[in-house]
């Protein structure tokens, strides 16, 4: 038992019928923050994947269908939504646990629980920067990385710093700077031929700002 299997609960348990209205609003809030997906694209699943990540965390769904849950799940609830949400990159993989560095806030943590999906991307992501969240529990110990990551290509990873800068001077928060990146990774797979560079900008951290560069008007 741990934080893995009540998120995978909790997601269970929002997948029934009677759930489908409340998920459904959930989705679009979590569209208009991050970018939209449909079943026909590429990256549906992994969307999908880090939508119920973004529920069961800091959108606190396990409080709705607390009454469903056994008593040991109920525990994990608390840890679950104080998730800590970070842009990750992989420092180091062994037998004593991953360790991975959050570029957003310098926090580096030495995961202990990772599952078998996730530990394959984090093998195959060798310098690329992952938007994921991590959860602790004391008793038992456990640092866990929840299912849902989104990586973002390597090509992005020059362009983004220099977006994270703006962010910290602006003072934007976790989420909203973590987004607008989300948002980024998703104009950069959706527009043929663009260049991380142009989808990934300062002045993209805004909710509804353009996903290209402006081109300034041609002087008459």
């Amino acid at each position: 038992m741990g934080v893995l299997e009540t998120a995978a609960r909790i997601v269970e348990l929002g997948g029934a019928p009677d759930r489908a209205p409340r998920v459904a609003a959930m989705r679009a809030h979590f569209e208009e923050r991050t970018g939209a997906f449909a079943p026909e694209d590429p990256w549906f699943e992994e969307r999908s994947r880090a939508f119920w990540c973004d529920v069961v965390t800091s959108g606190k769904f396990g409080r709705e269908v607390e009454a469903r849950l056994d008593a040991e799940d109920r525990r994990c609830l608390g840890a679950l939504e104080r998730a800590h949400r970070g842009l990750f990159r992989t420092l180091d993989l062994d037998g004593d646990g991953d360790v991975v560095v959050d570029a957003w806030s310098g926090a580096e943590l030495l995961l202990t629980t990772v599952d078998e999906s996730s530990r394959d991307e984090l093998a195959a992501s060798s310098g690329q920067l992952f938007d994921a969240r991590v959860v602790g529990t004391e008793d038992p110990y456990e640092v866990a990385l929840l299912p849902g990551a989104i990586f973002h290509a390597r090509d992005a990873s020059a362009a983004i710093p220099a977006v994270l800068a703006a962010a910290h001077a602006r003072g934007l928060a976790t989420n909203d700077t973590l987004d607008a990146l989300l948002r980024m990774e998703r104009n950069l797979r959706s527009l043929s031929r663009v260049k991380a560079a142009y989808a990934y900008r300062a002045d993209a951290l805004a909710l509804h700002a353009p996903a290209l560069p402006t081109r300034p008007a041609r002087s008459t």
